[in-house]
């Protein structure tokens, strides 16, 4: 079956067994996308209810296939909530045909929030005495916006009380507790962020490389910028060229520490560091081996500050 129409059989199931009912229940039943969002709802929906994640855990929101339990979870939703089509715009068609009566929140289009476009080009600031590059010779990096934007804690606290505002919306009995959960997940996310803030302090100017351009708002809020990266931001595979830009970086840039990513190609890695003095850790932006739920989006702040503090070591 197409699958077109295998979306549209299931949102017309899922609207047959509902009685074709517009009211929807006590608790609004809730979707999302990724691993950060599930914890920043879950926070606010601590002690009511729990949302459904979409993607599954440990796999890359840029290029994915839902699975029939996803579907339905979409095609049951209440409410979901997103990043939005720049981080996984695939996902944009099956929610307007799985959940088209959902109320629907595209966290980075939630006023306030910090939205940075997209870095150009293999290498973000030049080593000392040397020129940028300007444009990425294979055309791989695409303008825009940076949909990663979870990983500025500020924008986390600001979702928090939008999640709450939404939720409160769909369900008065509870709007109290959502505002209350929300509180409390910013005070969270405070104490995480002076951890960092105190952590990051002796590494200060830490020279190193990521896979991909997943981690300017982490590096912007806590001043701690790469030099470059391997693969643009939607994580394209990166061509020779663009590999060979990259250990230049390495090499002149006195790199120490060049960051792989559990669900890609760790070969480019290994290609980028051989013969020079760089190592090679793991970083992950989506929290792959961290447990799901309303403390995970502290516990992943709090991971990618242990692995860049560490990288020093």
């Amino acid at each position: 079956m197409p699958v077109n129409a295998c979306l549209t059989a299931l949102a017309a199931a899922a609207f047959l067994l509902s009685g074709g009912a517009a009211a929807i229940a006590e608790v609004p039943k809730v979707a999302v996308d990724v691993a950060p969002v599930q914890s920043l709802v879950a926070r606010v929906m601590q002690g009511i209810g729990a949302p459904e994640q979409i993607v599954r855990q440990g796999a890359s929101p840029h290029g994915y296939a839902l699975r029939p339990s996803e579907a339905r979870s979409l095609a049951e939703a209440d409410a979901v909530f997103w990043i939005g089509p720049a981080l996984a715009p695939w996902l944009e068609r099956s929610i307007d045909t799985l959940a088209p009566g959902a109320a629907i929140v595209r966290l980075l289009d939630v006023p306030g929030t910090t939205v940075l476009e997209f870095r150009e080009g293999a290498q973000f600031s030049a080593p000392e005495g040397e020129g940028t590059h300007d444009d990425d010779h294979e055309g791989h990096d695409h303008a825009g916006s940076d949909p990663h934007a979870w990983l500025d804690p500020e924008n986390g606290k600001l979702w928090l009380d939008a999640v709450a505002v939404e939720l409160g919306r769909l369900d008065l009995e509870n709007a109290g507790n959502y505002a209350a959960n929300a509180t409390a997940g910013k005070s969270e996310i405070d104490a995480a962020v002076e951890e960092i803030r105190q952590g990051l302090a002796p590494v200060a100017g830490l020279r190193f490389v990521v896979f991909h351009d997943a981690y300017q708002y982490f590096e912007a809020r806590f001043d701690l910028p790469s030099l470059g990266a391997i693969a643009a931001g939607d994580a394209s595979d990166p061509g020779p060229a663009r590999i060979e830009e990259v250990r230049g970086i390495i090499r002149d840039g006195r790199v120490a520490c060049v960051f792989s990513e559990p669900e890609f190609n760790q070969s480019f890695v290994e290609t980028a560091i051989e013969r020079t003095d760089a190592k090679a850790a793991n970083i992950d932006p989506l929290g792959s081996q961290i447990t799901p739920g309303p403390q995970f989006y502290p516990a992943l702040l709090r991971a990618v500050s242990d692995v860049l503090a560490n990288c020093a070591k």
